[in-house]
């Protein structure tokens, strides 16, 4: 094992537990250490759960003395977004209102990676219920690439634990980019996976139809470990894909040689940064190096339906929220009591057209794929920004909805995705693309993800300055 022992992979680290070169305890405790010494700096842990993860490391140890394994997560210790359910800490979806809530019962994602033998180190700082801003009682995470740049919205604190070495992986969610925002800024590997691949039973919603909880990590092999534990159907959650669950971690041992990835050149390059442009080039030679076929295609129009991602999520934040908005308005943050006064204005007609919008890019979405079997797009049009050019920008809703334009329509069409580090800028912080695919196909993109991988280090960087 490294003499770094919170640098290691958590595919290497699982190895090594499992053949019993480094004990479950031994390596909770070192990362509650780190966690006291740097987390005081990023604030990427809302509550640190010493006690349970000492257990849940101890019941590891002894089940591997007597050849047990519970899996690929075996003993590794994770970090859980503050919106999933956890009968073990209060679960408080970044709100002044729920800080204190300890729920009866967790949420299935949170019970599948203890059953898988993961070990939950803490809650995770995230945004006011999962929009873009944090409470203004909660000054939020720093990202350990750069304090003074922005960790995305809104895994902000799965984004800087993951970045900052202080878990092996952690969960996220993703209604318009929750997920890939913060894996970009933080050079991570993110899985937004279909639309009910993943359970969201005792998840607090943002807005349920668009909501994705899915992992972030180091890799691809270390994301593909994690979705393979949580995803699958679960009778408490009747939205949750009935489909067998594929192994992801197995998936990505395999070849793309001939797979087929769609380009849309004016989509992917009119009005991007040149920077982020290059990066994407760059995935693109290793797509053609590691044996994929590049194919050209159109994509279906997306401003309109990019525009209509606030009013829609909007209208269902105040469906989530009615119980204790307008009644307790007072505990909200502005943006976030913003976005639910705005919910409760919009009318059905406008409501109905954005959802024919919905419907006809999801379909025309689905015959491209029936040509491709993914599409290489950026994350970001830009790198990531100053915290102070962010200030700046400051509530002009055209500033959020260019930052959605690769994000949002990929939650309306409930496709998966993988958000891969594809690049350092010129202020050397990370740039980042992302691979969509049909439904279901959450395995192909962890192949893929993987292959790149292969032929490029740059998930392997980490911030220049982390001890």
């Amino acid at each position: 094992m490294s003499a770094t022992l919170h640098d290691e992979s958590l595919v290497s680290l699982a190895g090594a537990i499992r053949r019993r070169q480094v004990s479950a305890v031994e390596v909770t405790a070192a990362m509650l250490a780190r966690i006291g010494a740097l987390d005081g700096e990023y604030r990427s842990y809302t509550t640190v759960t010493a006690d349970h993860a000492l257990a849940a490391a101890a019941r590891a140890d002894r089940e591997t003395v007597r050849g047990i394994s519970r899996g690929p997560l075996h003993g590794v210790p994770l970090g859980i977004k503050d919106l999933c359910d956890t009968r073990f800490a209060a679960t408080g979806a970044g709100t002044a209102i729920h800080r204190s809530r300890v729920p009866a019962s967790d949420a299935t994602v949170v019970e599948r990676l203890e059953r898988g033998g993961a070990v939950i180190l803490g809650k995770l700082a995230m945004t006011e219920g999962a929009y873009t801003s944090h409470h203004p009682d909660n000054p939020g995470p720093l990202n350990p690439w750069s304090r003074g740049h922005w960790v995305g919205s809104s895994s902000t604190g799965s984004g800087a634990a993951v970045a900052a070495r202080l878990c092996y992986g952690a969960l996220g969610s993703d209604t318009g980019g929750s997920i890939r925002f913060p894996s970009a800024t933080c050079g991570l590997t993110g899985i937004k996976p279909s639309w009910g691949r993943v359970s969201r039973h005792g998840v607090f919603p943002l807005a349920a139809s668009l909501d994705h909880v899915g992992p972030m990590a180091r890799s691809a092999a270390d994301a593909a470990a994690i979705l393979g534990v949580i995803a699958g159907a679960d009778p408490h959650d009747p939205t949750a894909l009935q489909a067998p669950v594929d192994d992801y971690r197995d998936a990505t041992g395999g070849s793309i040689r001939g797979l087929t990835v769609g380009i849309d050149r004016r989509f992917t390059t009119e009005g991007i940064d040149p920077g982020v442009i290059a990066a994407f080039a760059g995935i693109e030679a290793a797509l053609r190096e590691s044996g994929a076929r590049i194919r050209e295609v159109a994509m279906p129009p997306t401003d309109d339906l990019v525009r209509g991602w606030i009013p829609f999520c909007a209208v269902e934040t105040a469906l989530a929220h009615r119980e204790t908005y307008p009644a307790r308005a007072a505990e909200y943050g502005p943006d976030l009591a913003g976005l639910i006064e705005e919910g409760r204005a919009v009318t059905g007609q406008t409501l109905g057209a954005i959802y024919h919008e919905r419907l006809a890019f999801s379909g025309a979405l689905a015959a491209l794929f029936e040509e491709v079997d993914c599409l290489l797009v950026p994350t970001m049009p830009v790198p990531v920004p100053s915290l102070a050019r962010m200030a700046e920008f400051g509530q002009d809703p055209e500033v959020l909805l260019r930052l959605l334009r690769f994000t949002a329509p990929f939650n309306f069409s409930g496709s998966p995705t993988i958000t891969l580090p594809a690049g350092i800028d010129a202020a050397g912080l990370p740039l980042s693309v992302q691979l969509v695919g049909p439904h279901l196909s959450e395995a192909l993109l962890c192949r893929a993800g993987h292959a790149i991988q292969q032929v490029t280090d740059w998930h392997a960087r980490r911030p220049v300055d982390l001890a």
